[in-house]
């Protein structure tokens, strides 16, 4: 089969480190760009190297010279758009929070997998070669029987408005969250906005992906302003007296990190959404008495890997069937962690 070639719905931020990846991505091309507004798709294509351009979103889906997109449109917007793009038998790489609600996800995957296309969600750590290593020590004894695991994800919304390029360029950046929140995606509900979906929906896939399942009970708290959580901790309880904790934010300092403790030692990441260093993608490995070891994988670009594996599920035929799985059982908890921090009641999964 001969590369497979790609579509892009909308121009958001993300898409342009997508983009990139799919450029540079042994077995892809990336070929259209859809906007609302076509003048922006043309603008965009001219700036990342994109042939065609297309005034909807369906025009896009309608060419039968694409077969994948990827959609980083508004969480809100992924649900009608999935399974859209299923029904065209286009295979779907989607932005995370996949949807807004585990009902929506369970759809969208069943139309993937009644038109016989690939989905998965844009979570990239996970690609990654160190994600691939922690994972083999995870599993390998060294650290006993896994107990607990602890994150965090966050960083100061004011600092990223006010520093962020497409708010510069039009020279009045918002200075309070006030200012941004009518058209800041983020700070909108309806929209799929709050820390919860954006930054702790990395913690738990990491709880996920080291426990290999989902908790049983649930407990969250949230600090919220216009009815989205600024801030988010929760605890998660898993079989065999496992837990797992996190918390995430708009109010905090730059983080982004883990650790994962059993009864022989400790693993500690402390970037594991994406390197500080990308030439330098570490961990650290500690004893039962503390001791540790720095342990450092291989140098990788995780976009790309992403958009490698995905199209390698698709050229060979074999559709993986765990990425719409795990795209599920992500959504699915978040929804109970929201459920619990807005009624103040542990949740039953």
């Amino acid at each position: 089969m001969s590369d497979i070639r790609w579509g892009i719905l909308g121009t958001a931020r993300i898409a342009t480190k997508v983009a990139e990846a799919i450029h540079n991505a042994s077995g892809s091309q990336l070929v259209g760009i859809a906007s609302r507004d076509e003048n922006r798709a043309s603008q965009w294509a001219a700036e990342h190297d994109v042939a065609k351009t297309y005034g909807s979103y369906q025009s896009l889906l309608d060419d039968d010279d694409i077969d994948a997109i990827y959609i980083p449109l508004p969480p809100s917007m992924h649900h009608e758009w999935s399974i859209a793009a299923a029904e065209r038998g286009k295979h779907i790489l989607c932005e995370k929070p996949v949807a807004l609600n585990a009902n929506e996800v369970a759809e969208m995957t069943s139309a993937c997998r009644q038109h016989n296309v690939q989905f998965m969600d844009g979570v990239m750590w996970v690609h990654h070669p160190r994600t691939r290593d922690m994972k083999a020590d995870l599993t390998s004894g060294k650290l006993g029987e896994l107990a607990r695991l602890t994150s965090g994800f966050s960083f100061r919304m004011e600092t990223y408005l006010q520093n962020n390029s497409m708010f510069s360029q039009r020279g009045n950046p918002p200075k309070t969250l006030d200012e941004a929140q009518p058209t800041e995606l983020r700070l909108q509900r309806d929209m799929g906005g709050g820390s919860l979906l954006d930054l702790g929906w990395y913690c738990c896939r990491a709880s996920l992906w080291a426990f290999d399942e989902l908790p049983q009970r649930v407990w969250a708290s949230g600090r919220y302003v216009y009815d989205v959580d600024l801030s988010f901790s929760a605890v998660m309880w898993f079989n065999g007296d496992r837990m797992a904790s996190f918390d995430c934010g708009f109010d905090k300092a730059w983080r982004k990190w883990m650790e994962i403790v059993g009864t022989e030692g400790s693993l500690v990441c402390d970037d594991f959404v994406n390197p500080w260093q990308t030439d330098k993608p570490r961990y650290w490995l500690h004893d039962q008495r503390g001791q540790g070891n720095e342990v450092v994988s291989a140098a990788d670009v995780q976009e790309q890997l992403m958009v490698e594996h995905f199209t390698q599920a698709i050229v060979s035929g074999e559709l993986n069937s765990d990425w719409p799985d795990i795209a599920w059982r992500t959504q699915r908890l978040c929804e109970a962690l929201d459920q619990s921090a807005r009624s103040g009641d542990i949740v039953e999964l």
